[in-house]
């Protein structure tokens, strides 16, 4: 057999154009060729068809192999990753079927014409919503045949979204709809030369001074004290973690401080002392930091307070300087104004590493961030080893080509057809009770999140991967014990992210025996760690409209009349009723995303009904005109503690600036910039209504919302605010972190520091001199840490105008290199003021940090 397809794929090669036969598989090798030889290309056609609802695009199909694909029905497929659904059904004698969430195929029907060598074939579709970026386009469309293995579209294996997306350019591929009229602003060198004027003036010497997140009370002094090897550290006795961290921190100053317990007299060399102290008027977490000449003194009402002071005293370092540090005298009294500063990371969608885990948590304790929010279960993937359950990672941890879904879960959010692609992968058991100890060090928080009952796909296939396999064991008492989904059911649903098959079937009590199962493991990780899961969180959000209601266990529950489930519509409030008292019998508070806790736009579920003293909500939804961004009050009112996380300002997963280059995902905002966060006013939530998705701006809130808008009667319910990236978009480390930074910090500031400029409306004036040193302490200091701690920052693109025949060119972060090319990227200068030039096409701008990192170019208008 062997010897034959040898024969056969040498006359092939021989013969060249001889067409296969109609329903003959192509073999492993002939696919490669036809994939490595022929482009694929996704292009948006017009945003302008169908208002918001749909938009046109194509695939293009260009044969440069010696293969040429038959006329007619064969037995070959294409796969392609689209997260809008295709509505198409047929086009180019090609059918186009739904696989399932983002998974497409195309399969020839007896109407295809065939493709030649040398021959372009390009197929129109029409898809749901719109495309205005070229991420929202995924990698890696593949191509199947019989039982070869799958190969790859070799144009599409890149992270340059231009190697398999055409350009975006026109005026209906750059608006998101026709009508109504898509208002948002485009990206350009004039408009951001615009947003970047700057008001007021801020000193290089004070902006090395700007503290981020900005202490409550800051007093510089005159003079400086030097640091070097001859300073020691005295601390307390119970500050031996925090000297640990310390200590590692100033070795990456080439400082090398003895460091003895206080009991052990200094003498008379310089000193810094560590301690801690009654601080009443400050609180949990505060701290008081001295700096004069020869000594230092960081004081906190708690550990977490010196934590905290230490973070402040590195802040003051200049990022050049080593072995020799000079920091300005200064007296600080600081306090947190929340206790809840936290970063979300969806790990589930795409899995980055074990090292980014640890860099994020690094980061988040350096901008005094105490919560780490950690999304590690998706329908797309399960990312932590849990004892007794291996089918959890072996299974969910992956994603492939395998329809049956027995060795991996379906391919999604262009992973492509093997294992080795991108987003794949889990941390070990060992690797989590590892950073739980890091974490803990750092005083982060980490808060698990076991997504359900919706967005479980991934735990939902495992389950059934090993019930099968028990099954097919003679175990079947074993094979039902954590099964999530009830074979028999026949109900029918599609979610937003367009599966069909992701709702843990909450009627079933094996449902509740895998979160207890999951809980128990992950306690016994927690205490292996020296600390204790307090919170964890269960999801609960966009669970498909039609779940569960043909389910025939569901049916049981509603026949009987003694359980108070009458219907469809008491099985949410159900599964989070039996989820809080699971946890509550084992001391965890409980938390879910804002739509898991709500029986429509308006009523929370039942406080009185869990009996949980905390119960968390994140509330995310501020789209204000979908009405629904008074949850946060209503939550907070009813009794649920609120951690603010609003899509608009805090979803890190969105563009830097309304361009089709950015990265990220768009629904709440066109953009949103670190100025944007850096504006939040989490006080007063209402008040950050700026525009509506359109980019319409919002002048009455409660005309658009159409109905009173409730006040905050509890704001002691209001726990504090809360970053969030999803992964959808993000393949990479690299990505990720340059998505997260440096917006974490802007939202850092917030989550710690009270601004004056905040109130019912922006101060305006106030908030641009603030703006002004945040920004310009990230140019002079922040941003070349992060990069020297191995973080992938994102630069903003420079603004530029040509006025009076001269170029004027800005930045979003004063004191940032700014660049300039006048032969079209050839030669490159610093730009330090305005400049001469002849003409403005060939211009290009860019920043730079260091030697090696720029920021995308653009040329001028």
């Amino acid at each position: 057999m062997k010897k034959q397809k040898k024969l056969l794929t040498r006359a092939i090669a021989a013969t060249l154009l001889v067409p296969m036969m109609a329903k003959a598989a192509w073999d492993s090798a002939q696919l490669q060729t036809f994939t490595d030889n022929t482009t694929f290309t996704f292009a948006v056609e017009s945003n302008h068809h169908n208002g918001s609802s749909s938009f046109l695009a194509s695939i293009t199909l260009q044969n440069d192999s010696k293969l040429a694909l038959p006329a007619g029905e064969s037995d070959w497929q294409i796969y392609f990753h689209s997260i809008r659904k295709v509505a198409t059904e047929q086009a180019s004698g090609l059918k186009f079927e739904h696989v399932n969430g983002d998974l497409h195929r195309l399969v020839p029907t007896k109407e295809f014409a065939g493709l030649k060598p040398g021959e372009t074939l390009t197929i129109p579709y029409e898809a749901a919503a719109w495309i205005a970026a070229y991420t929202d386009f995924m990698p890696r469309a593949f191509m199947v045949s019989g039982n070869s293995k799958p190969a790859v579209f070799a144009n599409t294996d890149s992270e340059n979204m231009l190697d398999f997306v055409a350009p975006i350019v026109r005026d209906n591929q750059l608006d998101r709809h026709g009508e109504p009229k898509d208002l948002s602003p485009r990206a350009t060198a004039a408009w951001r030369y615009e947003q970047n004027q700057q008001t007021g003036k801020l000193s290089r010497e004070d902006a090395q001074k700007r503290i981020i997140p900005k202490p409550m009370d800051v007093d510089f002094n005159r003079g400086y004290a030097e640091l070097n090897n001859q300073w020691q550290l005295r601390y307390a006795g119970r500050l031996k973690s925090e000297v640990a961290v310390f200590q590692e921190d100033l070795a990456d100053y080439g400082l090398t401080l003895e460091a003895q317990p206080d009991h052990i007299s200094a003498g008379k060399a310089n000193t810094i002392y560590l301690q801690v102290a009654d601080l009443s008027d400050l609180g949990s977490e505060g701290y008081q930091l001295e700096v004069d000449d020869n000594k230092i003194v960081i004081t906190g009402h708690d550990n977490a307070g010196v934590f905290y002071g230490i973070q402040s005293l590195l802040a003051l370092f200049p990022a050049d300087q080593q072995s020799q540090i000079q920091v300005p005298n200064v007296e600080i009294k600081d306090a947190p104004r929340f206790g809840w500063r936290g970063m979300h990371y969806d790990n589930g969608r795409n899995y980055h590493g074990k090292e980014a885990l640890f860099k994020l948590v690094e980061q988040m304790g350096r901008y005094k961030l105490n919560k780490f929010h950690w999304h590690f279960s998706e329908d797309e993937g399960w990312r932590l080893e849990i004892p007794g359950l291996p089918e959890l990672t072996d299974i969910g941890g992956y994603r492939c080509f395998d329809l049956q879904e027995r060795e991996c879960l379906l391919t999604q959010l262009g992973t492509g057809p093997h294992k080795s692609g991108s987003g794949n992968g889990y941390l070990t058991r060992a690797e989590f009770v590892e950073l739980l100890k890091f974490a803990k060090a750092r005083h982060v928080q980490i808060i698990p999140e076991i997504e359900g009952p919706g967005h479980a796909r991934a735990s939902i296939k495992a389950m059934e991967a090993r019930y099968h396999t028990l099954m097919e064991a003679g175990k079947p008492e074993q094979a039902k014990a954590y099964l999530l989904s009830d074979p028999q059911d026949t109900s029918k649903y599609i979610t937003v992210q367009n599966y069909t098959d992701n709702s843990m079937n909450v009627c079933q009590d094996s449902t509740y025996a895998f979160i207890e199962k999951v809980t128990y493991e992950l306690q016994g990780m927690y205490r292996e760690a020296g600390t204790r899961l307090t919170n964890l969180h269960f999801g609960g959000d966009e669970v498909g409209a039609g779940s569960w209601v043909d389910s025939p266990v569901c049916q049981a529950l509603f026949a009987d009349p003694n359980n108070g489930i009458a219907g469809p519509t008491d099985l949410k409030p159900y599964f989070t009723q039996r989820v809080a008292t699971l946890l509550a019998k084992r001391g965890i508070a409980p938390g879910a995303w804002e739509d898991g806790l709500m029986y429509d736009k308006v009523n929370p579920f039942n406080r009185d009904a869990f009996p949980n003293e905390v119960f968390t909500a994140n509330v995310w939804d501020n789209i204000w005109e979908w009405g629904v961004a008074d949850r946060a009050h209503r939550l907070a009112n009813d009794g649920y503690q609120v951690v603010l996380s609003h899509g608009t300002h805090l979803y890190f997963d969105h563009p830097y600036e309304p361009h089709p280059a950015e990265r990220g995902y768009y629904w709440a905002a066109r953009y949103t910039d670190s100025k944007k966060t850096f504006s939040y006013m989490p006080d007063d939530v209402y008040a950050n209504a700026d525009f509506t998705r359109s980019g319409e701006v919002i002048e009455n809130l409660e005309a658009l919302v159409g109905r009173p808008l409730p006040e905050l009667e509890k704001p002691e319910n209001i726990l504090g605010i809360q970053g969030q990236v999803w992964s959808e978009t993000i393949r990479t480390e690299g990505q990720m972190q340059a998505m997260v930074f440096p917006r974490l910090l802007a939202m850092a500031e917030r989550a710690w520091h009270k601004a004056g400029w905040e109130g019912e409306r922006l101060d305006k004036k106030r908030f641009a001199q603030d703006w002004h040193g945040f920004a310009g302490a990230l140019a002079l200091k922040e941003l070349t840490k992060l990069d020297k701690a191995g973080v992938n920052v994102n630069l903003p693109v420079p603004g530029g105008k040509v006025i009076d025949g001269q170029l004027h060119a800005n930045s979003a972060f004063p004191y940032l290199t700014i660049e300039v090319s006048l032969d079209n990227g050839n030669n490159w200068q610093v730009y330090t003021a305005p400049m001469s030039i002849s003409q403005s096409s060939g211009v290009l701008l860019r920043t730079r940090l260091g030697d090696e990192k720029f920021s995308r170019t653009t040329g001028l208008d």
